[in-house]
């Protein structure tokens, strides 16, 4: 058994602010939680005069305490140790009530569960601390004593530590919740620029296909050449999307901004579509940044996709204008029969992405019946407004 230290000088008081100064270290620089409590065991079960410890740690869901560090427990004992049920024995009292609990006689731990454990021998003292932020308790860790018995100062230090891992516990629960928002949004940033650079591409050459094959058994040179060329066209289109994607995770803008991006999607539009389109810019200029631009542009690009595809227009036309000083209005228009409910059962997700977009540069879209028939599509946004990230359909 190691020999229990004594506190009341200076001298003596050194291993208790080391302790102190290591997990407040660990805390600040977002160490790994696993490494920093199984630094600090030792050390605590040396400050308190215990002959052994282990640390447990609430799973994602609560339930359950996992093992994830011990010191003087046989391996036996580890493997029927490491993962007890959250309200199991003064461990669960611990956790349950968020303070100290002192036990003199560990053989009444098995008869609060019905279950007999191999760590409750009879001749044991336990203390089990908390590891608690706030009201949130995270997991607690134990130290096992034979005769010593821990001074109280000892007690508050425990106590102390047992809160600066519970920040430590929340600090990386909060981290590990960031970061699998980030890949969420991520994954969602991924499927929005998949659906709007390549899969509107190979949507394209699906309609052009068969146009192709008709054209060709038909002998229609002329028509099979212009069906070619479009299907090429398109496919270099999803190729050069999907190598933007895997180096650059954003479909590429043109050199000349927004405006002039516009104006090719435009000419782009008119020469497969079939459906005439009117481009107009009532903006003398327009700059803004380059993300604000692209979301900009895939909300266009995706409303005129939709006339293709479904709206059997003769005429659209694209108009940008300031509204005031600070917003602007993009409007596109169509002459066709109108969003049936089929498009939008079948384009309900380019629809979504398409207020995500206007969500994520401070915009408003709406689309409607355009007076004297057809489908409108408003979007409204802000010249200056910041990026908002989080924003979802």
């Amino acid at each position: 058994m190691r020999s229990p230290l004594r506190f009341g000088s200076s001298q003596e008081t050194s291993p208790s602010t080391a302790v102190l100064a290591e997990v407040a270290a660990g805390v600040a620089a977002a160490d790994d939680v696993t490494t920093l409590v199984q630094r600090l065991l030792e050390p605590l079960v040396d400050l308190a005069g215990a002959h052994g410890g282990a640390v447990r740690v609430l799973d994602e869901q609560g339930q359950h305490l996992r093992l994830v560090s011990s010191i003087g427990l046989s391996e036996a004992m580890c493997q029927a140790e490491s993962s007890v049920d959250r309200h199991c024995g003064f461990c669960g009292s611990a956790a349950d009530e968020m303070k100290v609990v002192w036990a003199d006689d560990l053989s009444s731990c098995s008869s609060r569960t019905g279950v007999s454990r191999p760590c409750l021998l009879p001749t044991q003292r336990m203390l089990t601390v908390p590891m608690r932020h706030r009201q949130r308790v995270l997991g607690v860790y134990n130290l096992y004593f034979t005769q010593t018995v821990p001074e109280q100062s000892v007690l508050k230090l425990l106590q102390t530590v047992g809160e600066l891992l519970g920040l430590a516990l929340e600090n990386a629960r909060l981290e590990a919740e960031s970061l699998r928002a980030t890949l969420m949004r991520e994954r969602q940033v991924m499927a929005a620029e998949v659906h709007d650079s390549i899969a509107q591409s190979l949507a394209f050459v699906k309609l052009r296909l068969p146009l192709l094959h008709d054209a060709m058994a038909a002998r229609d040179d002329i028509h099979a050449e212009q069906y070619f060329d479009d299907v090429r066209g398109s496919i270099s289109q999803a190729h050069t999307g999907l190598r933007c994607l895997l180096t650059q995770f954003r479909a590429p803008m043109e050199p000349g901004g927004l405006l002039a991006a516009l104006g090719a999607c435009a000419a782009t539009f008119r020469r497969v579509s079939g459906c005439e389109l009117s481009f107009e810019s009532r903006l003398p200029w327009l700059q803004l940044a380059p993300e604000r631009e692209t979301h900009v542009f895939h909300i266009v690009k995706e409303a005129l996709n939709n006339i293709s595809k479904h709206a059997r227009a003769h005429q659209a036309w694209l108009t940008l204008h300031r509204l005031d000083d600070e917003r602007v209005e993009v409007l596109v228009d169509d002459d066709g029969h109108g969003l049936p409910d089929t498009a939008q059962s079948d384009g309900h997700y380019g629809l979504d992405i398409m207020h995500e977009r206007a969500g994520r540069i401070g915009g408003l879209l709406v689309v409607e019946a355009r007076p004297g028939g057809g489908t409108r599509v408003r979007l409204i946004f802000p010249i200056a407004a910041p990026l908002n990230p989080t924003a979802s359909p």
